[in-house]
């Protein structure tokens, strides 16, 4: 079993940063963050594997960057200028599998979402 608690959520503004936190408990071999926006699918934006290898979603890289730290068992996504299309739910989410890929079905483990608003 995983669990993942977000954190860090809140309201910026267009061209602000925000950065997000998620603590886990168990042994997962990769973490990820995925995000829903109004009226869309959730999508994968970065995820980071027990071996640090990370793939970052092409519309995001260069503004968000994931990190793991292990010995607090946190995952953190750092945003930079953001948008009000960056608006919406974020998802902490792990697997106990490793060679995972940025797609909701390939996750078992799914925090309860943090809320970012993003206004102009």
């Amino acid at each position: 079993q995983v669990t993942l608690v977000e954190s860090g959520g809140g309201s910026v503004r267009a061209g602000g940063s925000l950065t997000l936190s998620c603590t886990y408990s168990g042994s997962p071999k990769a973490l990820a963050w995925f995000r829903q926006r109004p009226a869309m699918m959730r999508e994968g934006l970065a995820l980071i594997e027990w071996n640090d290898r990370s793939v970052v979603e092409d519309s995001v890289e260069g503004r968000f960057t994931i990190t793991h730290v292990k010995a607090t068992q946190t995952l953190y996504l750092e945003m930079t200028n953001l948008q009000v299309s960056d608006s919406g739910t974020y998802y902490c989410v792990a697997d106990r599998r490793d060679s995972r890929i940025l797609r909701e079905t390939d996750w078992l483990y799914w925090g309860r979402g943090t809320q970012v608003t993003v206004s102009s």
